[in-house]
């Protein structure tokens, strides 16, 4: 039962193959429509032929002059010819149905099978000549579509010559050219066709997968970005909210202008959200450290300050300034701190960055799983894309640190800033 079953599933997946084949094929149809009124190239490749056997089928119909002889009883023990007729057809069958698939192809069996088929061409041929030696012709064909490869060549010839050579010797050489000259025809033209058509499922194949990553490439840097986005901002705004509904009761005045920093924060995140979706936020180091500083006073956290050393790039500034954004929100929600450090120091070959509080923590030599959350991961693997590096953990003199690393001068050659600020919110 086990064979049928297997028969079956082939059976179902040939025809999955051919409707799939039958869509690309209307779909280039429509196009060539389309180009034809625009008098433009068609933007769909051709398919090609059907990826499988019954291509090749109809080719048995070469064998038709030997079929007629049998049945009109002008073959020498027609038991044996109709024998040999049955079994040719079913090697041919077998093969080329086998040569759509690679693994298939290049099997053993495969190979055993097309010698045998070779046999049996060359007997038949000698003990019945005449239209049997058509048959010559549909070994060629399943040659070329069953040898892919530098030996193609050469087999063809080969295959060619020795065909000429037993048409020659059986029935004269008047005709002997032209079994050679049909046989390497229908073995090199198959070979070509198919294997153009095999290259270009492959590249069809190739491009939707390039097309898949692409889009799984960015939504993951459109949530990167709406995460480091909305939470260093959401966090900014419950600071202050519960900064303003603590001042309120005894300083309006101080209330009021937390509230015009929500609405400033507010309005800031929307343009950013916008700037994300098209992949374009400019990202500047200056502006994240005077949020960092507004967002740390408001949560009752001293914000201390260092920058020493040269003028970074863009996209380093653009890098840094995630991480700055990121582990100040980290020390806003989680730390219960009371002072924060960010120093940024920068050199010929690297910049450096490392924000470290004074908050709860964890030891040393115990810290929490899956520290750092879901922005340092997004964090650690867009610097590791810009040939820097992130490291987060519990200070040995109590709190936490980030620190990030990059170089200075980056790999590629220098783009427009816009560009360049694309390119860092898609890093990773």
């Amino acid at each position: 039962m086990s064979w049928w079953t297997e028969t079956r599933r082939r059976i179902r997946c040939m025809r999955e193959a051919r409707a799939r084949w039958q869509a690309d094929m209307e779909a280039f149809k429509v196009a060539q429509r389309a180009a034809g009124k625009n008098g433009k190239a068609p933007a769909v490749d051709h398919p090609g032929p059907p990826p499988t056997g019954f291509t090749l089928l109809p080719w048995l119909l070469m064998g038709m002059g030997a079929f007629s002889n049998l049945l009109q009883g002008r073959t020498p023990d027609p038991w044996i010819g109709a024998l040999g007729l049955l079994a040719f057809n079913s090697l041919y069958v077998y093969i080329t149905f086998r040569a759509f698939d690679r693994a298939k192809r290049e099997a053993l069996s495969t190979r055993v099978a097309l010698l045998l088929m070779a046999l049996l061409t060359t007997g038949l041929a000698i003990g019945y000549g005449g239209n049997w030696l058509m048959f010559f012709p549909l070994l060629g064909l399943a040659t070329g579509a069953t040898l892919r490869g530098p030996w193609l060549g050469r087999t063809g010839v080969l295959l060619s010559v020795y065909a000429g050579a037993v048409s020659g010797v059986r029935d004269g050489w008047g005709d002997a050219s032209n079994i050679g000259y049909a046989t390497f025809l229908s073995s090199m033209v198959t070979a070509a066709i198919l294997g153009l058509s095999e290259a270009v499922r492959e590249l069809r194949a190739a491009r939707e997968e390039l097309a898949r990553r692409a889009v799984e490439k960015e939504r993951l840097r459109f949530s990167r970005d709406l995460h480091d986005l909305l939470g260093h901002t959401l966090s900014v705004i419950v600071v202050k909210s519960e900064a303003a509904r603590r001042l309120a009761p005894r300083d309006m005045d101080a209330a009021l202008t937390q509230i015009g920093d929500i609405e400033s924060v507010g309005r800031q995140a929307l343009t950013e959200i916008r700037e994300a979706v098209t992949g374009y936020r400019e990202g500047s180091l200056a502006t994240e450290l005077t949020r960092a500083r507004s967002a740390l006073s408001a949560a009752s956290v001293e914000p201390v300050v260092r920058q020493s050393g040269t003028p970074l790039a863009p996209q380093t500034e653009a890098l840094l300034g995630w991480v700055v954004r990121e582990a100040v929100t980290n020390v806003v929600r989680h730390s219960d701190a009371t002072r924060c450090e960010i120093t940024v120091e920068s050199t010929t070959e690297q910049a450096r960055l490392t924000v470290t509080d004074n908050g709860t923590g964890t030891a040393v030599g115990r810290p929490r799983e899956g520290i750092g959350g879901t922005g340092l991961k997004g964090l650690t693997e867009r610097l590791a894309a810009a040939g820097g590096s992130l490291t987060a953990g519990p200070s040995p003199r109590g709190g936490f640190t980030v620190t990030a690393g990059l170089p200075v001068e980056p790999a590629q050659p220098a783009q427009p800033a816009a560009a360049v600020a694309a390119t860092a919110s898609r890093a990773g």
